[in-house]
């Protein structure tokens, strides 16, 4: 009989992903506070408690989708406009 090995997971070196649910609540909290206030304290409004290695992840999905842009004072900017690009599209100022 033959047996199996399980690989024992370091839970402190492996690298956990955000829940849809938590990466909702941070976008939507970017979104209210655009450009008012920094990363830093937009983490501290959040309803519910998120790590802050966490929250930098879901921060930098939210630059690499095009949603945001943090700026150097570290504020965020809020850029995404899907009705603006369908607008645009449709008077021929973005081809595609």
């Amino acid at each position: 009989m033959k047996t199996k090995t399980v690989q024992k997971v370091n839970t402190k070196t492996s690298s956990r992903s955000p829940t849809l649910e938590t990466i909702l609540m941070v976008e939507k909290a970017a979104y209210k506070y655009r450009s008012d206030k920094t990363t830093t304290e937009i983490w501290k409004l959040l309803p519910r408690k998120v790590m802050w290695t966490t929250y930098t992840k879901i921060i930098r999905y939210l630059e690499y989708s095009g949603k945001i842009i943090v700026d150097r004072d570290k504020r965020i900017a809020w850029i995404w406009d899907p009705e603006g690009i369908e607008k645009a599209k449709r008077l021929g100022l973005i081809v595609k």
